[in-house]
């Protein structure tokens, strides 16, 4: 296993990390405890599975041995199976680690605030925009997730103008971060008399949720505003100044949320919201350092690049990064995202191989 080498440099890392975690002193560095936390539970599957595989070596050499010196026909016809099953296990185990070994997204482990717009396409674009809400929060359902509304904006005619809302759980933004870019809807709309087939379009960004570790923010660089909130159409839904707008001045970034009745609530989720915000425009500069190394078509993260199409008239979903092109759209739409999702993790991952593969 030409890998061998790197595993027990890993697994000596391993053991550094659970010596550093074991510091007293190391509860005073907040940021550092963190970093230092993800990358040994990181490890730990990995240096596991390396323990195994090395169990595996000795009982293959030992069966080997055995083979070779033993006159006994029926012990050798024993050890033959037995060989050709720890052969296999020792060979999908070292595929698992070799898959383990790829570079991990630092973010893959955090959590995911999701914005929706409709784009072009009016009443249509907001009814989709709704239409994809309730596929993630079907799909949130599935992972047992938990999904927590942040802003939003009806539409009049139903669906939303923008919804922003946090998925809480284990790796979201590992598998949600593929469903950023421009999700192009073709069908017929409910206000189409002559039954032709409208294309509409909504905007999906998914930001990692970024701590108070992450990103420092200080109440000098805040312009804090409090009005009434208000529904679909302009009612106030709120008697009180509960909603709450927050601009950052050095970025310009504005968030707004009035999803709470607590001034107090809506103010943190708001701070969260611009967290994710400046976290995100800090990972942007180190992608874009990256980006004349990988040229990866599946998580460029570029939101204006066409990725998905969901075509109603014939059932049909097609991921233009991949060349994916499912015709169970009815089931995708009410929350079965699973095959999607997971053929973009294949392919990202076969992409990063190919990298690793590259540089050696």
């Amino acid at each position: 296993m030409n890998i061998e080498k790197k595993l027990a440099q890993l697994k000596s890392r391993y053991e550094e990390l659970g010596v550093a975690m074991s510091d007293p002193a190391i509860y005073d560095q907040p940021k550092k405890l963190t970093e230092v936390s993800r990358e040994h539970s990181h490890l730990k599957s990995l240096v596991e599975d390396y323990e195994k595989w090395k169990q595996l070596k000795d009982q293959v050499a030992g069966n080997r041995e055995l083979i070779e010196q033993n006159d006994d026909p029926e012990l050798t016809e024993m050890a033959k199976a037995e060989l050709a099953d720890l052969t296999r296990e020792m060979d999908r185990l070292e595929e698992k680690i070799r898959m383990e070994l790829i570079p991990k997204d630092p973010e893959d482990s955090k959590n995911a605030i999701v914005e929706i717009r409709a784009g072009t396409g009016g009443d249509e674009a907001a009814l989709f925009a709704g239409n994809l809400f309730e596929m993630y929060r079907r799909y949130a359902d599935t992972r047992n997730w938990k999904l927590d509304l942040m802003d939003l904006h009806e539409s009049e005619r139903g669906g939303y103008k923008d919804i922003v809302f946090k998925l809480v759980g284990t790796d979201v933004f590992a598998e949600m971060k593929y469903e950023s870019g421009v999700h192009r809807v073709q069908r017929v709309p409910e206000t189409e008399s002559q039954g032709r087939v409208h294309t509409s379009a909504a905007t999906v960004a998914v930001l990692p949720e970024a701590e108070e570790v992450d990103i420092t923010i200080h109440p000098s660089e805040l312009e804090f505003e409090a009005y009434r909130a208000s529904g679909a159409g302009g009612q106030h839904v709120n008697t009180t100044d509960s909603a709450v707008r927050i601009r950052h001045i050095p970025s310009g970034v504005v968030v707004t949320c009035q999803q709470e009745r607590s001034q107090h609530k809506n103010r943190d989720k708001a701070l969260s919201m611009l967290r994710a915000k400046l976290y995100e425009h800090e990972l942007e500069k180190k992608h874009s350092e990256r980006a004349a190394e990988r040229k990866s078509q599946v998580s460029t993260g570029d939101r204006s690049a066409k990725i998905r199409t969901y075509n109603f008239p014939q059932g049909r979903l097609t991921d233009h990064r991949i060349g994916l092109t499912l015709y169970n759209l009815d089931a995708i739409i009410k929350g079965d995202l699973g095959e999607v999702i997971g053929a973009l993790r294949v392919q990202d991952n076969l992409e990063r191989m190919e990298e690793i593969a590259g540089h050696e």
